[in-house]
This record gives C-alpha cells, sequence and structure tokens, in this order.
C-alpha cells in the first residue's frame, strides 16, 4: 500500500477531526470520517458544515467523493487502518483531562493487529503508555495537532512540523502515518510517546506565557506611561524573542490555551511538582479580563443601570468558537456590577446565545451600540474597524466611551473624534 493511496480513518467530527479529515482528502486519500452525532453525519453528507472555520465548507464540498461520513465504528474500521482519534478531552472538575471519550473509543475498537489508533487530541503524559498496556495487540501512534482556530486549513497543508511519537512495536504504523505528511514537505520529528505528547503541552503553555508576559508588561506600561505596542515592537525585533504573541489584550481564551495550561500544571501536580510559573500564567489571564471592569469604572463610576456593549463573543476573529472566550467571563462581571449588557459578534451569536446568561443579543454592531454608556472592543473583527465611529457610532452612543481590549482601533483619531478612549498599556 503506497501512501497516496492509504485510507484514513478519523473518529470524531468536530473541529480538529473534520479538518482532519478534509484535509487529508484534499491530498487525495479516502477518508472515513465517524461521529455518533447522527445529525451532524448527515447534515455532512449534504456538505453542510456546522463549524465556522475559513476554507473548510469549501474543502469538504470539493472533496466529497473522498469523504465519507458515518455513525458506526465497523465502517471505518472495514475502510482504513490507521485511525485518528480526534474526540474531546475536556478538562474536569480537579482539572485533570477527562478521557472518557477515549475510553469509548477503545472499547469500540476490535481486537485487530493490523489497525493502529493516531492520537490526535491532546491528551496527557502517560495516556500512550496506558493505552498501550490497555490493548497491547493495537497500533499506537501519538500525531498531536497545532491547528490555529482561523487558519487551520492552511496550518495542517502548511505545517510547522509534524510530530510523531511511537514505541518500537509500533514503528511500522509510525513510518505510515510520516508518509502520509510527507507531500506537505514539513520537518517530521520522530520521538518517544511520552516526549510526543510533552512536546503538544508545552509548545501551548509556552505561548500562553509570552500573553500574560506580554500583559503585565502592558499594565507596567500603563502606570509609567510607555506605550506596550512600542515596547512589544522593540522587542519582537529580538530574534530570539520574535514578535508572535507580543500583542497586549483582554486575556486568552479558545479550547486549547486554557485547557492545556491547566492540564499541563495539574500533570507537574499529580506528579509533586508545583509548576509555579504555570500557575502566575493563568492567575494573570484571569486578572487581565476583571481589569476591563475597572477602565469602565474608572469613567462611569458604578455601573449599576449603566448599558455596556460588547463588540465581539468568540475568543478570536475568524472562528465562532466561544469556549473559555474573555467575552463570557466580562458579560458576567458587568451583570454582577449591575450593568446591562448587549453583545455582537459576526458568526458565534448562536453558539453564545445560551451562555451570556441575562446579557441581549444584538443584530449588528450598532444596534449594540446604540444608547450604551461605555463600550469594550473584545474581539477584533475587521468590520469593526469599518464601523464610522466619528460619525454614526458618536451619534448613537449615549457617552463615547471605548475600551479597546485588542489595542486594534486608532486611539488618537477616536479620541479626536471625542471618544473617551482606553487601550491597553498605552501609556
Amino acid at each position: 500500500m503506497t501512501a497516496d493511496r492509504e485510507p484514513v480513518g478519523v473518529i470524531g467530527a468536530g473541529w480538529v477531526g473534520l479538518v482532519t479529515a478534509a484535509c487529508f482528502a484534499r491530498l487525495g486519500h479516502e477518508v472515513h470520517c465517524r461521529d455518533i452525532v447522527s445529525e451532524k453525519v448527515e447534515a455532512l453528507r449534504r456538505g453542510e458544515v456546522p463549524i465556522y472555520e475559513p476554507g473548510l465548507a469549501e474543502l469538504v464540498r470539493g472533496a466529497r467523493d473522498r469523504l465519507h461520513f458515518t455513525t458506526e465504528m465497523a465502517d471505518v474500521l472495514a475502510g482504513a487502518e490507521l485511525l485518528f482519534c480526534c474526540v474531546d478531552t475536556p478538562p474536569t472538575y480537579s482539572g485533570d483531562a477527562d478521557l472518557s471519550r477515549v475510553e469509548a473509543v477503545l472499547d469500540e475498537l476490535g481486537d485487530s493487529d493490523r489497525h493502529a489508533l493516531v492520537m490526535k487530541s491532546t491528551v496527557p503524559v502517560g495516556t500512550g503508555r496506558w493505552i498501550e498496556r490497555r490493548r497491547p495487540e493495537l497500533g499506537y501512534v501519538s500525531n498531536p495537532e497545532f491547528l490555529k482556530e482561523g487558519t487551520a486549513v492552511d496550518d495542517f497543508m502548511h505545517p510547522d512540523r509534524v510530530v510523531i511519537g511511537s514505541g518500537e512495536r509500533s514503528a511500522r504504523f509510525a513510518d505510515r502515518v510520516a508518509a502520509l505528511y510527507e507531500p506537505q514537505g514539513a520537518t517530521i520529528i520522530r520521538t518517544d510517546v511520552a516526549s510526543a505528547e510533552m512536546i503538544k503541552l508545552a509548545s501551548n503553555a509556552f505561548l500562553a506565557t509570552k500573553i500574560s508576559f506580554i500583559n503585565e508588561i502592558a499594565n507596567v506600561s500603563e502606570e509609567l506611561g510607555a506605550d506596550v505596542t512600542e515596547v512589544a515592537r522593540g522587542m519582537g525585533l529580538d530574534e530570539r524573542i520574535g514578535p508572535q504573541f507580543l500583542r497586549a489584550g483582554i486575556g486568552y481564551g479558545g479550547s486549547c490555551f486554557p485547557k492545556d495550561v491547566s492540564a499541563l500544571k495539574q500533570l507537574a501536580g499529580n506528579s509533586g511538582y508545583h509548576f509555579q510559573l504555570l500557575t502566575a500564567v493563568i492567575e494573570v489571564n484571569e486578572l487581565q479580563k476583571r481589569r476591563t471592569v475597572g477602565k469602565l469604572q474608572k469613567h462611569l463610576g458604578s455601573l449599576v443601570g449603566k448599558e455596556i456593549a460588547l463588540l465581539g463573543v468568540a475568543f478570536k476573529p475568524d472562528t465562532d468558537d466561544v469556549r473559555e472566550a474573555t467575552s463570557l467571563v466580562l458579560a458576567a462581571r458587568l451583570r454582577s456590577e449591575g450593568a446591562h449588557v448587549r453583545v455582537y459578534d459576526p458568526v458565534a451569536t448562536e453558539r453564545s446565545r445560551d451562555l451570556l446568561g441575562g446579557a441581549t443579543v444584538a443584530e449588528s454592531a450598532l444596534e449594540a451600540l446604540d444608547g450604551a454608556d461605555g463600550a469594550v472592543l473584545v474581539t477584533e473583527w475587521p468590520e469593526f474597524r469599518e464601523l464610522d465611529w466619528a460619525g454614526s457610532v458618536r451619534e448613537r452612543m449615549a457617552n463615547p466611551l471605548l475600551v479597546d481590549g485588542r489595542n486594534f482601533l486608532d486611539g488618537d483619531a477616536l479620541r479626536a473624534a471625542g471618544f473617551a478612549y482606553e487601550g491597553i498599556g498605552r501609556g
């Protein structure tokens, strides 16, 4: 069997699974994708993609002759030997990863030694050893994903690196997994399973650390009169540091960073080691979200009865993901202070409607801003930059106050237009 004709199985048609399935199909492989939600499977068979990810819907529709969606594990086992596990591993109340969905997959797999489970889901270090002890006849390969929401298709097709971890017994399966990625021309890192699992957690923890660090610098810059955007620019030109993830803001969110940082901290604690740095990273991120409320109170005093607009709900632009989104924390905090909250997002409205408590969901940015005593730009959607701030927005707001939580807009221009403008770390 040659790599260019290797059939692929994908278990789980969530964000990671669907991107993985569609991209492998784009590369010419027959892909058998299984999900337990029958409504989702039926929609995907019709070419309807339930996830907002740029380029994904077009990819799914363009590769429908090679994409086979099913609710039956037997269909996947019959169609492919390499089975990419893309199920969710959310945190439990203890902070450990919930591996119940991984266990359910293992329970459904047969006892054939010709199949291999290729783990794309983010799992704790040691999961591979546990699976290999539980199912010694099954091949096992760790192949963590490094996709960014909003650019996931491009990330898959043009990866920075591909990490493949395996033991000696599963080396033949790891060879076949590596061959699948050869057309991308990326650096392929072959290592042991535990190291592969740690690479994923360590990578996300380091990126989260950079974000919390620059947010701390932003807070100090505000007190000392420095501009964090200039500070970050100067830092980023140092090749040892680089400019990525040095944008100050109101905290990170999403499905990866909060979960993976907490998981690594918990793993360290379970092993007897106190990961003090990650404890600080988490604390800084939570405090950063709440500092926004203080910026509003600085101008408005008590927020009781005040109308506050939140622009953006998704944790970042080009996605409808609201998991661990800063907007949810802000909406809850503002409502606890007595404010009336209105929110608008270009794509995440439906996913967030039930999570926003008593906040009002607006149909447009102007509707959210109409009569507002203050506004917070939470997500840097391009359409917010195109608003007529000096004209229609200024006229609609009861009080022209804007907290720019992403340093996305031109503060000088807004101040000239009569706004009280607060950025993050702008001195």
